[in-house]
């Protein structure tokens, strides 16, 4: 990008210079006339010509020789003919009949406009270059690996299969591996969308970026570097970023034949008026009217005033956009993909329901309450929201213990009272309901007491993750546009089944892996759909990147947001169908405005061309036009969602 797309005080300085030559204009409103003395305007106006405005002769120029036009060459065109006119009036104006009308205020007015409107873009067009830094930010920097007998501390990037590394509670896992000794829970939600953390003991496999809860873990190293899975998804998002051709805009695809025509027809002005009516002096000031009516001020505000007003109106009701191709994209999506943990759920396990094996309802929840308000894992917490909004007491808990990867246990009187996995009870030599394990799915605590040897089931808690509450809004609203609505996750089936009878959704895919997440975005692609991802965790971002549009909850991951088109300022599904509605009509005064810029040139190019305007209506009509272009799009700001 240019330098002065990316920076402000180009646009800054370029406005200070450019103010005291458009004030006199706008004082001739209100019939007051005074003109800043002819060296004074040259003095303003030829650093905004020559310095501010060099960057679009420089690209005009490269246009040239490429054989194309752009909007560069038409800002460079317009400006130096109305620049080189008063320049021309100035010096050939007898000073004895007063103060000759210039042209400085309509050549400096432009640049600056198309600068803001070049700043404007650039800062909507911003690409998610920091979404893959911060995908690195997640790799450990150290681990501790063990080397010629001791525990060491080595660069995480220096691991090599097969070595045995160290990950103690709180620390990230470095390396994808497999577990020699230890148990824990890992939170994998960064990876795998589970939101529900995953107990893990010797001989599973664990992720490396995936968070190690509660206990101490020797993992042997199996995937490392490039073959690890969080660098797997950093070439994804890498691959499908790069696969995305930059849209050309609008403007320059119609400016690369309305650029030679403008020429065509100043050229046979000049020529016609000079050759065929003998009158040169008329002829230049026919051609120039013809330039300074085509002059670009219309068609370079067209675009960021749409924008302008369109991202502001979507800031208002709580949607960012960050890229401005995707007011374009936004107008073709016809399928909506959600993930669901954090997205369409509130990524918070929930008691979804209780059963009591021994003992009454009661009894059982003040007993897991009991040993459960020690725990600080999300399934503990469940319970004891559970518990306090049914008013049940606490009771004394002694020797208090994680068991990690598997739950907890304490004293209760004298009774022995364990909390945890199907896995452990299982370990521990109790049958369970086999129907009651299938319908739990993996999101299930046991609550047992024991006595010596033997050990009795008092109860079986179901976890959840509810939806929120518009979810369903949502998906209805998107339906009623047209829209088809998908759900990917990383969850289990019988999590991901729920959700999708709840939301009515008959396309639905469970346990999917990041790189897979991708592949299935592609897949609807290649079926004809343009599709926008919604999501917001670390694994929702390739498959953000690959979607034609993607749209992040500001609620998830840093590279979920950088990775997204459109940022959700509130984590609620029903802002996604305000998204693209606010898009479509942004898009759709872009459009607007283009088409009447272009139709006031269709009309004022013959006008001008047949001496019918001069320089000075030209210049006024160029205002009118561009003035015209701001109120159309500033009507964007009036929108509300009831409009929709």
């Amino acid at each position: 990008q240019p330098f002065y797309t990316k920076a402000w005080w180009p646009v800054v300085g370029a406005a200070l210079l450019t103010l005291p030559l458009v004030l006199p204009m706008l004082g001739m409103l209100f019939s007051k006339q005074w003109m800043l003395p002819p060296v004074w305007q040259w003095l303003l106006a030829t650093p905004v010509q020559f310095y501010f405005g060099a960057r679009f002769y420089r690209a005009g120029w490269g246009a040239l020789k490429a054989g194309m036009g752009n909007m560069d060459l038409l800002v460079s065109i317009g400006t130096t003919a109305a620049y080189g006119l008063s320049l021309y009036l100035w010096w050939s104006f007898d000073k004895a009949h007063g103060m000759p009308h210039l042209y400085f205020e309509s050549s400096s007015a432009v640049i600056t406009l198309v600068l803001l409107g070049k700043y404007l873009e650039h800062k909507a067009k911003r690409r998610t270059t920091d979404a893959l830094r911060a995908l690195e930010n997640l790799k450990p920097v150290e681990a501790t690996v063990q080397r010629l007998g001791d525990w060491q501390k080595v660069p995480a990037a220096s691991v090599l299969s097969g070595e045995e590394v160290k990950v103690i509670p709180g620390e990230s896992v470095p390396v994808d591996g497999e577990i020699l000794q230890g148990s824990s829970h890992l939170d994998e939600a960064l990876i795998s969308g589970e939101s529900i953390p995953l107990g893990k003991k010797a001989g599973d496999i664990v992720t490396g970026g995936s968070l190690n809860l509660d206990g101490i873990l020797q993992i042997r190293a199996t995937n490392v570097g490039t073959e690890s899975t969080l660098s797997k998804i950093i070439a994804l998002v890498e691959e499908a970023q790069g696969a995305k051709a930059p849209v050309q805009a609008i403007v320059d695809k119609v400016s690369s034949i309305f650029i030679p025509v403008v020429l065509l027809v100043a050229l046979t002005t000049l020529l016609v008026t000079g050759l065929v009516f003998d009158d040169w002096t008329n002829g230049i000031l026919n051609a120039v009217a013809v330039l300074v009516i085509a002059c670009p001020c219309a068609l370079g505000l067209a675009t960021p005033a749409a924008i302008m007003a369109g991202t502001g109106t979507a800031a208002r009701l709580g949607v960012l956009v960050k890229d401005a191709v995707a007011l374009e994209q936004a107008k073709k999506i016809d399928l909506v993909v959600f993930d669901k943990t954090g997205t369409l759920t509130q990524g918070k396990p929930v008691v979804s329901e209780m059963t009591v094996v021994n003992g009454n309802e009661e009894q059982v929840l003040q007993l897991a309450y009991s040993l459960q308000i020690n725990s600080e894992h999300p399934l503990g917490k469940a319970v004891v929201e559970k518990a306090l909004a049914n008013d049940i007491q606490v009771i004394p808990v002694d020797e208090f213990q994680v068991v990690a990867g598997y739950g907890v246990r304490g004293k209760v009187a004298e009774n022995l009272i364990l909390m945890g996995s199907s896995h452990w009870m299982q370990e521990l030599g109790v049958t369970l309901p086999t129907e009651q394990i299938k319908i739990a799915g993996a999101s299930v605590s046991w609550l047992a007491s024991q006595q010596q040897d033997q050990i009795t089931l008092l109860g079986l808690f179901c976890f959840s993750d509810k939806l929120k509450s518009d979810a369903l809004t949502a998906v209805k609203l998107l339906q009623q546009q047209g829209i088809k609505v998908a759900m990917l996750t990383g969850d289990n089936q019988a999590s991901a089944t729920s959700v999708a009878t709840e939301l009515q959704l008959d396309d639905f895919k469970a346990e999917v892996l990041p790189a897979e997440k991708a592949k299935y975005i592609l897949q609807y692609q290649e079926q004809g759909y343009q599709v926008a991802m919604v999501g917001d965790g670390i694994n929702d971002a390739p498959a953000l990147a690959q979607a034609d549009l993607g749209m992040a909850m500001a609620s998830g991951t840093d590279v979920a947001v950088s990775a997204a088109s459109f940022t959700l300022m509130r984590s609620k599904p029903s802002l996604v169908p305000t998204a693209l509605i606010i898009a479509r009509l942004t898009y759709r005064k872009i459009q607007q405005n283009l088409f009447w810029a272009f139709i006031f040139n269709a009309v004022g190019i013959p006008l001008a061309a047949f001496g019918y305007l001069d320089p000075i209506i030209a210049g006024a009509a160029m205002a009118f036009s561009s003035l015209f272009v701001v109120s159309n799009a500033l009507l964007l700001q009036r929108w509300t969602l009831e409009e929709k």
